[in-house]
């Protein structure tokens, strides 16, 4: 009983009952009684007997229903025509109305039997039984359909009844059923727009582009799907209109029945329903698609906020990097270049901040909804513009007075090593006279009133105008030239002290012989030398210049400086090379530690990105075999030479083939690079870096040993400047020597790595001796005269690399990588076996130009190098491999 109250309880419809309104043994034709009583009609019907009760009774109800209200409150007429039956079929008839009609009946008329007998039957059935049929309502007997026509108007009665009215069952049936099933459409329609309307009410906002596209396309696509239906089901009631009225239309003489005007105003409702449906959905739809739009524009809005966010962050954070306010001119001046770079590489993503927080408040005027969200991120990308131009004017601003700083710095310097060099330059011979004493002190005099060029003769007003940048490295610095200006003044003041006595000494020489006359010519001064350990004290002391070699007093005073300046360099360069050792390994324990071992954390696994998984040794290389041989071995050695510098060349000499690891290092970078820029931008690298309190991301870490490699020749070459002419140079140069063939090694196998297209293996071509870049002419026996000329004129780009077993020929090819720095590769194009090659050393017309040349000339290269040292050095290298294999062969 639950499950059939649960069941929808739904009117008849006229395709429920279709098969027994065909059969027409009851109609409504339209008819109406003179007081608008609507009027059923049950037809002669052979077998009415015989209908089921259900079948009957639906047919009635079904027909009872369709009158308005109003018309069905009066009651209905009913009409039975049994002019052709018996007594027993009217009976039958009653009785069954009388049983089983739903409706509120006024008055039943019947056309009795027209035949005598079952006439004078009736009229004494109907006296005997009329209380038996339990109608309250009269039942009225005619003989005939002119007897009817004194009840109901001819106009309201079909022309079976001997009426006007015109009825047709079938096209009754069909208007009934259109009616029905546009009612079911109307109603359908409106249930659809219903749960789309309410599906779009409850439909979340997506966080994403994609998604919201999607959506947006999604609701698009069904919206017009339904308008299409909403346009087909009015196209459907108008068409139904046209058909109900088509009598009208067809004849102005016609007019509709009362039921017909009913359908009328019934069809004519549906459409004026689904006409206000369709009005509110579409101001539904206007405010829905405009959200969503809304919506596309704040995930488009927030999705561009974030990209150039993380721009000007990293934009931030490279600025933030650039501490260094540089410890020499030359320093200061590459940090203002590296600064106008940064600048100019922050233009753009500036741009497009500014444009970005523009467009933000173009949507907030625009009235849109998440006004909370947008405002706080436009103030954010202005306050980071605003940020970043003010950062880079106050870098500009410590760069200037660094750099105004440090010239005054060098100016102090170079008086002091030009005051050690006039100093070192007064003959001791010549200041024994009184006239070369004045001499002296006049030099002495004017070159000390020189002082007032540099301003650190008042050291105090000097580091307060410069406090703001006085790093305590640059304040040492200036400490040491203050000191060495006070070791120069001293030096003055004492030569000062004794010129001076001696020019108050009248001494006459005692001659017992007339002296001779000075007769022969002024000769010109000697040429003044200087020893080379003055000349390249570099940046502590020395000055260019030279001193006269012969004069004992003065050299020794100058050598006794020299000397005490190169061992505070030393010094300094050893402290250097160990403090920045010390940190370069502590920065590899750190990547190691805070990055490398965080890959297994079964913490962090989950943050990181798919692309990396299985990948750390693609990302870090050989770094730890890097730190391991830092840590355990080098550092401890370079610690050994704090008292023994001459032992630092040693340490390079002995660790020369373990710093080949780098090699491998420098190789991988390429592919690790690549990684990082797909997968750099990762929440695990950003856990990583704020755990390790690091200002920098990893790949600048990345870069450090590529940097500390090339730093190590730096620091020999600055013990070299102090150094020459003294115990261990020979082995600081070779160790420098060392150095730098490391690094070309390092940089030939980054070339190396880049060729393409070779289908052999490189590493079977012997060792790498030279690469680099040249104009290339080709002059072969065979092939047309043409391409021969053509060749002449039209030089190749090609770069060459240069193996003990052969000789590679490559394009060249630049290529940019994800919007990054342009990557280099080498497309290979030709081969030449060094065993079948000859060399011509000079091509007429050109000194920097030479041929290789292959089997006995039938194949001619001709080499254009950069300079002529270029050329010579090829040359001298093609020359050791052929040489090599000369002497294999013997």
């Amino acid at each position: 009983t639950d499950e059939i109250m649960q069941q929808e309880i739904r009117p008849l419809v006229a395709v429920d009952i279709i098969e027994q309104l065909h059969r027409q043994f009851a109609i409504l034709s339209g008819g109406r009684g003179k007081d608008g009583a609507p009027i059923i009609t049950f037809p002669e019907f052979a077998g009415f007997s015989e209908i089921p009760d259900d079948d009957f009774l639906n047919v009635v109800t079904y027909l009872t229903s369709i009158p308005s209200l109003e018309a069905a409150s009066i009651g209905f007429i009913i009409i039975i025509d049994r002019r052709r039956d018996k007594w027993s079929a009217v009976k039958a008839s009653l009785t069954r109305i009388a049983g089983a009609f739903p409706g509120n009946l006024q008055l039943v008329f019947v056309l009795r039997p027209s035949r005598f007998i079952q006439r004078a039957i009736a009229d004494i059935g109907i006296k005997l039984y009329r209380d038996d049929f339990k109608m309250k309502v009269p039942i009225i007997m005619l003989n005939s359909v002119s007897d009817l026509h004194g009840y109901i108007d001819k106009s309201q009665l079909t022309r079976e009844l001997g009426g006007t009215l015109e009825y047709g069952h079938s096209q009754w049936i069909h208007h009934r059923t259109a009616i029905e099933n546009f009612a079911m459409t109307v109603k359908t329609t409106a249930q659809m727009l219903q749960t789309f309307g309410t599906d779009l009410a409850e439909t979340e906002l997506p966080n994403d582009v994609q998604c919201t596209e999607e959506l947006l396309s999604s609701h698009t696509d069904h919206h017009s799907k339904l308008k299409d239906e909403l346009k087909l089901a009015v196209k459907q009631g108008a068409t139904l209109l046209t058909c109900i009225r088509e009598p009208v239309t067809r004849s102005a003489n016609s007019k509709l029945s009362p039921d017909e005007l009913e359908n009328v105003a019934t069809v004519e409702r549906l459409l004026a329903q689904l006409d206000e449906t369709e009005k509110a959905f579409d101001q539904f739809w206007t405010k829905h698609h405009l959200k969503l739009e809304q919506c596309l524009q704040l995930r488009h809005f927030e999705h561009n906020f974030r990209e150039v966010k993380l721009t000007l962050d990293n934009l931030m954070e490279t600025q933030a990097g650039f501490a260094d306010i540089g410890d020499s001119v030359t320093r200061v001046e590459n940090l203002l270049k590296e600064q106008k770079h940064l600048e100019e590489k922050g233009q753009e993503p500036l741009e497009k901040a500014q444009s970005l927080a523009l467009h933000g408040e173009q949507l907030i005027q625009n009235n849109h909804y998440a006004v909370d969200s947008i405002r706080p991120k436009c103030v954010e990308l202005r306050r980071i513009c605003d940020d970043f131009t003010n950062e880079t004017k106050k870098k500009y601003d410590i760069l200037g007075k660094s750099l105004e700083l440090h010239k005054q710095l060098d100016k102090a310097s170079q008086w002091c090593e030009a005051g050690i060099y006039l100093l070192a330059s007064q003959a001791v011979d010549k200041c024994q006279s009184q006239e070369g004493a004045e001499t002296a002190l006049v030099e002495i005099e004017k070159f000390l009133v020189t002082a007032k060029e540099h301003q650190l003769s008042n050291p105090k007003e000097f580091y307060n105008q410069f406090d703001m940048i006085l790093t305590p490295e640059i304040k040492a610095n200036a400490q040491r030239i203050v000191q060495k200006l006070e070791d120069v003044q001293e030096m003055f003041d004492k030569r000062q002290v004794s010129l001076k006595k001696l020019a108050a000494k009248q001494t006459r020489p005692v001659q017992p012989v007339a002296p001779h006359p000075e007769s022969s010519p002024k000769r010109a001064s000697p040429k003044i030398t200087r020893p080379a350990a003055v000349e390249n004290l570099g940046q502590f002391c020395g000055a260019p210049g030279r001193a006269p070699a012969a004069q004992n007093g003065n050299h020794a005073l100058v050598q006794g400086l020299i000397e005490k300046c190169i061992s505070k360099s030393q010094g300094h360069i050893i402290n250097e090379l160990i403090e920045t050792e010390r940190v370069y390994v502590e920065e590899l324990q750190s990547i190691i530690e805070g990055y490398a071992s965080e890959m297994e954390n079964p913490n962090l696994v989950h943050l990181i990105p798919s692309a990396l998984q299985n990948k750390k040794e693609i990302l870090f290389g050989n770094l730890p075999e890097i730190y391991d041989f830092h840590n355990r071995i080098f550092l401890k050695e370079i610690e050994n030479c704090i008292e023994n510098p001459e032992l630092l060349a040693r340490c390079f000499l002995k660790r020369k083939e373990d710093l080949q690891i780098y090699e491998k290092y420098c190789q991988n970078k390429p592919r690790s690079e690549a990684l990082w820029r797909q997968c750099g931008d990762s929440i695990f690298f950003q856990e990583c870096q704020r755990k390790l309190d690091h200002k920098l991301s990893l790949d600048a870490y990345l870069l450090k040993p590529v940097q500390r490699i090339t730093k190590y020749q730096l620091l020999l070459k600055e013990m070299l400047k102090c150094s020459k002419n003294s115990e261990g140079t020979a082995e600081l140069e070779e160790a420098l020597a060392t150095m730098l063939d490391i690094i070309k090694s390092v940089n030939d196998s980054m070339h190396q790595i880049a060729i393409t297209g070779y289908e052999g293996d490189v590493s079977e071509l012997g060792k790498l001796l030279m690469q680099g870049s040249f104009n290339v002419w080709t002059d072969h026996k065979k092939g047309h005269n043409k391409v021969k000329d053509l060749a002449r004129f039209k030089p190749m780009q090609r770069h060459l690399f240069l193996y003990t077993k052969m000789l590679l020929f490559c394009k060249k090819r630049e290529e940019n990588t994800d919007g990054h720095e342009k990557t280099a590769s080498y497309s290979f194009k030709n081969s030449l076996k060094m065993s079948t090659v000859g060399i011509t050393e000079n091509v007429k017309g050109d000194n920097k130009k030479f041929e290789i040349w292959y089997n006995g000339r039938e194949e001619v290269y001709i080499i254009q190098a950069s300079s002529v040292e270029l050329k010579n050095t090829w040359i001298s290298e093609i020359r050791k491999v052929l040489t090599g294999q000369l002497e294999a062969c013997r």
